[in-house]
């Protein structure tokens, strides 16, 4: 025990330590004068339980992770179908078991998963690249039947990190060029196709998702789209989250001083628009820290990769990060213009206790590589030098 915890990447715990700091203190400025207060007391508490995850899962050996994860995947489904009749509706999702007094969230678990059943799929490939219909099919199908079981359940967001990790590890599991390319032909081709009939044919769209009871994601996608013909119900959120961006400047408005998020013209501030607080009370400086703590958690955690020894590592490494980078540009992205609006939490900051856990969970699992990741005990290691991920997995670099 001792010697793994000598292992551990202490510069990624002290990253962590920060991270909740920040959290803690952004959430008591954006709850005290608010139904919310207390939030940041439940935020640590959260913490508390999520740093005992990371150990505890840092100390488990990885791989069995990766033996295990049919099971693990087939535990997941049900979850996902259990919760669309035992679940309660939160934020127009229907995807939450409540213990006691904590809410589960069942979509963001399963983002975990889904990364180790993954890793153990892309493990078992006979070719150094990946075949259309031996591995890249099943692989996509895999990844599709959550996918609906979640937008089954209104979470545009979380289902959209399945299809995220799937890319993300599709291409560490080195898929043909050809293929990739045509997948990025069919998906650009996808979204300016959608994007042109969504604007040329907005009335019929709008008619479309209200007759399949989906009229509240039309007030998502026009402040984005179409703002002109947004009602003011649904420019509200993202137009006060820009001017409250803007209103920071470069040093921000001071803490607790934010005059937008303070007076709560802002929605969600202690979730999904906490980025919106740090904006404006803390400027571009403060957001910029933010930027450059994700910056050096991410590297760090591809520095694991790079020195395991087992191939599984990187799998599982390469679709933490993407489910990472994907969560902090939705988040980010959607108030300042660049993404829809969705339900997506900022890793590590904003509220919520499923959501933290799992991050850490999955800090957790790079740690475990990083300890395990130098034992070279079955038949799918092979030693790699420090910048040899090439090798690695199969001829992709990162």
């Amino acid at each position: 025990m001792l010697n793994k915890l000598k292992k551990i990447d202490y510069t990624i715990v002290f990253i962590l330590l920060v991270l909740m700091g920040i959290s803690i203190a952004v959430l008591y400025s954006a709850t005290s004068n608010t139904k919310f207060h207390g939030y940041e007391l439940r935020m640590a508490l959260y913490y508390v339980l999520g740093f005992i995850a990371f150990f505890a899962v840092a100390m488990i050996d990885y791989r069995l992770f990766v033996k295990y994860a049919l099971y693990i995947y087939i535990f997941g489904i049900a979850l996902l179908v259990v919760v669309m009749f035992v679940g309660s509706t939160l934020n127009n999702a229907t995807g939450w078991i409540k213990l006691g007094g904590f809410s589960f969230q069942p979509a963001e678990f399963f983002k975990l998963l889904l990364i180790m059943f993954l890793a153990s799929m892309l493990l078992i490939k006979r070719k150094p690249r990946l075949t259309f219909w031996r591995d890249v099919v099943p692989i996509c199908l895999f990844t599709f039947i959550p996918f609906v079981l979640v937008m089954a359940q209104n979470d545009l967001g979380n289902a959209l990190s399945y299809v995220i990790i799937l890319a993300g590890m599709l291409w560490i599991g080195n898929i043909k060029y050809t293929h990739a390319l045509i997948a990025l032909v069919i998906f650009a081709g996808s979204v300016f196709g959608g994007i042109t009939a969504y604007k040329v044919y907005h009335d019929e769209v709008y008619t479309f998702f209200e007759d399949i009871g989906r009229e509240h994601w039309i007030e998502r996608i026009d402040p984005w789209l179409v703002p002109e013909k947004a009602t003011a119900k649904a420019i509200y959120h993202t137009k006060n989250a820009k001017l409250a961006i803007a209103s920071g400047g470069m040093t921000g408005e001071g803490y607790m001083k934010g005059e937008t998020v303070q007076s709560e013209r802002v929605p969600l501030t202690y979730s999904d628009s906490i980025f919106v607080v740090i904006a404006e009370e803390f400027g571009f400086l403060g957001s910029s820290i933010l930027l450059l703590l994700y910056f050096v958690l991410i590297h760090r955690l591809i520095l694991i990769s790079l020195e395991c020894k087992d191939r599984s590592g990187p799998y599982l490494i390469v679709g933490i990060v993407a489910m990472l980078l994907y969560q902090i540009f939705e988040n980010i992205g959607m108030f300042i213009g660049l993404m829809p609006l969705t339900g997506i939490t900022l890793p590590f900051i904003s509220y919520g206790g499923t959501s933290l856990l799992i991050n850490m969970a999955s800090i957790g699992v790079a740690m475990s590589i990083r300890i395990h990741g130098q034992e070279a005990s079955d038949e799918h290691t092979r030693p790699v030098s420090r910048y040899a991920l090439k090798s690695k997995v199969g001829g992709r670099t990162s």
